[in-house]
């Protein structure tokens, strides 16, 4: 089995370590001085258990996917129009794509970008992993989660054997059978908290401080409950309950990657995320004025004029 990784940022490089550890052939897509670190000298992984340089194939050329058996997305949304040339390429010689992306409707970017749906598994991870110096990755999460499954919900081997070589590389991955409703509980916890923090422009501790900031953490969090139950995912009530004390609950140090994106001022995952509430709404009929104000007010912080 050959699994190539496209997006050589933290999470992708990480999972990339874990697998050539393990003994599976893989090609990672970098660029930059930590392509040039990983080439020179291999790739340091450390994690709050240990710490382990591998050396594999890493390239910046995204076309060099064609040949694995299992290609694995890593980009942010914004780059997946870059990649998807090596993606198609991959797809079309019978390569399944996993994309472990924040958004829901991923794989429908994806189709349009020329991925065959039939060829993508769905995916997602929970994980916490910085880059700290080229070629060095940090795990800084005691938690390592990779969730894979079809989206159609029909069992499929190619699913399970993805998920073994993530279990045999020391992930802690399961199969899904119900990819969508997963991607969707996973959603609902990263898009509140782009909306707080990103609203607030500091951690989420500021936020759940007060009532008014609770409030609009869980305000987030029921509309897109509402949005879910009319695309045909819907988070139960259950869901919603848990979901609820999970943010509630959250570290007051907690930030999410978008809110870092957004005070550089460069590219974020806005259009993969809380405009993606916005849109699905719209198109279900159902309010979300807490995203379209945040969205707003997010295309605006980073509008050149």
């Amino acid at each position: 089995m050959k699994i190539g990784i496209v997006g050589g940022g933290a999470i992708g490089s990480y999972y990339a370590g874990l697998l050539a550890r393990a003994g599976t052939a893989v090609r990672l897509i970098a660029r930059g001085d930590h392509l040039a670190a990983i080439r020179e000298r291999g790739l340091e992984v450390r994690t709050p258990d240990e710490q382990f340089n591998v050396r594999f194939d890493a390239t910046d050329d995204v076309m060099a996917v064609a040949d694995c058996d299992f290609v694995i997305v890593t980009v942010k949304g914004y780059s997946l129009a870059d990649v998807a040339p090596g993606l198609v390429a991959a797809a079309k010689r019978g390569a399944s794509i996993a994309p472990l992306l924040n958004g829901v409707d991923v794989a429908d970017r994806l189709e349009k970008l020329g991925v065959p749906r039939a060829s993508i598994i769905g995916g997602l991870a929970v994980v916490s992993v910085f880059r700290t110096a080229p070629g060095v990755i940090e795990r800084r999460s005691a938690f390592d989660r990779v969730v894979l499954g079809e989206l159609d919900r029909v069992p499929r081997a190619r699913s399970s054997q993805l998920v073994d070589a993530l279990v045999a590389a020391g992930t802690a991955a399961r199969l899904s059978d119900d990819m969508p409703l997963d991607l969707w509980r996973k959603f609902a916890v990263i898009v509140p908290m782009n909306v707080v923090c990103g609203l607030s422009r500091r951690p989420v501790g500021y936020t759940l401080a007060s009532e008014r900031g609770r409030a609009l953490m869980t305000g987030s969090l029921a509309e897109i409950v509402a949005v879910s139950r009319v695309v045909g995912a819907a988070l139960g009530d259950d869901d919603e309950t848990k979901l609820r004390a999970d943010l509630l609950a959250l570290p007051a140090g907690t930030q999410p990657s978008f809110l870092a994106d957004l005070e550089r001022g460069g590219p974020t995952e806005l259009d993969l995320l809380a405009a993606t509430v916005c849109r699905l709404g719209r198109e279900g009929g159902v309010p979300t004025p807490i995203h379209d104000v945040a969205t707003a007010a997010f295309e605006a912080a980073t509008r050149t004029l």
